[in-house]
């Protein structure tokens, strides 16, 4: 089946970080294969600085004929993320995927990235997308197509200079999968990690200054990897830590030009390269 005529009419997702970038690319695809988006995050209000907000990811899907619901939380925050579960299964009666989007980035070295921060990354990346996995496992056990997904890289062949507290963070997410992977071994339950060869375009990317334009990637590459992934049976696919050049290689799909931000640009592995400077196509 082509990617783009994948459809999980009347599945839930319940997406962390939807209010721009990938997180809510990821929304609207999904939306529009017949999911039911659980959209949360904890900007519900436009901001100077920041453009979009988890409303305006609801609003725009239902906009497109999709269902959708908002939920306001923060992923260091227990109790909003089980109230926003709790709505979700009093909305949709269930729930099928988890995406751990949410994500707080901070590419310094050891002298530049005080305890604080070193706090902020591991409590939104690593802790984060293990409370909302750990409130959702009930719900998911009840699904007969549960799959959960987060964005981290493969576990690392060498250590982090220049990026210790950051790389600690997001190796913690494809930890938390690849472990609970097994523990969930009986329960036919997908858990997997996605992470992207090229840069993504984002905020973050041009905050950061991560390359130029012609060296990124739209989000649409994650979202076709992603409906690829979640299109598997979750007893065969688990414990895996993809690249989405890989996941889309294995449906068939080699020529990714259509998803370069610059056309005509062939954008390198510099996502990949982040954490594994070793990585070659």
């Amino acid at each position: 089946m082509a990617i783009d005529d994948i459809e999980f009419e009347g599945r839930t997702a319940f997406i962390t970080g939807t209010s721009r970038g990938i997180g809510k690319q990821i929304a609207l695809d999904l939306a529009d294969r017949g999911v039911n988006v659980v959209s949360t995050g904890k900007t519900v209000e436009e901001k100077d600085t920041l453009p979009g907000t988890i409303v305006e990811t609801t609003e725009e899907i239902r906009e497109r004929g999709g269902n959708s619901i908002w939920c306001q939380l923060d992923v260091r925050d227990d109790e909003t993320i089980e109230a926003a579960i709790e709505e979700t299964v009093d909305t949709f009666g269930g729930i099928d995927f988890v995406v751990n989007n949410a994500g707080a980035i901070h590419i310094a070295n050891f002298e530049n990235t005080p305890p604080k921060r070193f706090d902020l990354l591991m409590d939104v990346n690593a802790r984060g997308s293990y409370a909302t996995t750990h409130a959702a496992l009930p719900h998911l056990r009840e699904s007969d197509h549960a799959h959960v997904v987060t964005f981290s890289p493969p576990m690392p062949a060498q250590p982090a200079p220049g990026k210790i507290a950051y790389a600690l963070s997001k190796y913690g997410m494809t930890f938390i999968a690849e472990s609970l992977a097994q523990e969930l071994a009986t329960d036919d339950i997908g858990v997997n990690a996605l992470w992207p060869v090229a840069a993504i375009e984002s905020e973050a990317t041009r905050h950061f200054g991560m390359g130029t334009p012609e060296d990124w990637r739209t989000p649409q590459i994650m979202c076709d990897a992603l409906a690829e992934l979640f299109s598997r049976d979750p007893t065969e696919c688990t414990g895996n830590t993809y690249y989405d050049e890989e996941i889309l290689a294995d449906a068939g799909i080699d020529d990714l030009s259509s998803y370069a931000v610059v056309e005509g640009a062939d954008p390198g592995p510099m996502s990949a390269q982040l954490f594994d400077p070793d990585y070659e196509r």
